[in-house]
């Protein structure tokens, strides 16, 4: 709707997981670095924890965008409420299992574990490496789903793991693994992302711009201390609120984003 009147190729806040909108501050920097480590060097297990709209999953997304798809053979589970055997299903599907059973009844842990472990071990021949990612893994509750992963970590050779697994949530997801202490124990790196500073929001802001295709400043230096108070630095509330200044600045008609159109949108949509 703004986009032309704005001089911009596409709209710049968009809350959905784009790694080419990424920011990198140094703490998410350091949580991509932590995730790298974790898998390049088949540490097993790693968590990446923080507050709702902080980024992970979209840090999630571009550490995929990193490893080679030659190389790497990925299941990403973005659902877990899901019963434990439900989530060996899932994983061994999304690891190329075919002809798998679908109704509960017919299902059994220890077959979807053996599929999984056969997967594994075929990867081991042809050179791939297998990864397992879990979003929004803090909604799991149920303590027979943790015991299924750490069973998953059990699949190793002499030297090495067989699989990565990264666990990504709320920040609840840490206290339940730690209450579980044989899961926790196979954590072997775990981050936690906080929101972004005051300079680091208005940083945010211009690259999100600068590659939406802004050409000219469009958010005034003076806008962006509301922006990092009324969002609380975090991504997902920064968007959300310069995504409606925008609006408002193409309906006033106005060249530039100020302080005021911001007090005024985050008062009247409550952001």
């Amino acid at each position: 709707m703004y986009e032309e009147y704005w001089n911009l190729t596409e709209s710049p806040f968009e809350n959905t997981p784009d790694p080419r909108f990424l920011y990198y501050s140094k703490e998410h920097e350091e949580g991509l670095s932590r995730l790298l480590y974790a898998v390049e060097r088949r540490k097993g297990a790693a968590m990446l924890t923080g507050v709702f709209g902080c980024g992970k999953t979209v840090l999630g997304r571009a550490l995929l965008a990193q490893l080679s798809k030659n190389v790497y053979q990925v299941a990403l589970i973005n659902n877990s409420h899901l019963k434990s055997i439900e989530l060996l299903r899932s994983i061994a599907r999304q690891l190329g299992a075919e002809n798998l059973p679908e109704k509960l009844t017919e299902m059994s842990a220890d077959h979807f574990l053996q599929v999984i472990e056969e997967i594994l071990l075929n990867n081991v021949r042809d050179g791939k490496e297998t990864l397992i990612v879990i979003d929004e893994a803090h909604v799991i509750t149920d303590n027979d789903i943790f015991e299924e992963l750490r069973l998953l970590l059990n699949f190793q050779s002499e030297d090495r793991f067989l699989l990565t697994l990264i666990l990504m949530g709320q920040p609840e997801l840490a206290e339940r693994i730690k209450k579980n202490k044989q899961f926790s124990q196979r954590i072997a790196i775990g981050y936690n992302l906080g929101p972004l500073n005051q300079i680091e929001t208005g940083n945010y802001v211009k690259h999100r711009l600068k590659i939406a295709g802004a050409q000219k400043q469009i958010f005034s230096p003076e806008s962006i201390k509301p922006i990092f108070k009324n969002s609380g630095g975090i991504p997902r509330r920064i968007n959300k609120l310069c995504d409606m200044c925008l609006a408002t600045g193409f309906n006033y008609g106005v060249r530039i984003i100020d302080e005021a159109i911001v007090e005024e949108v985050a008062e009247s949509f409550g952001v």
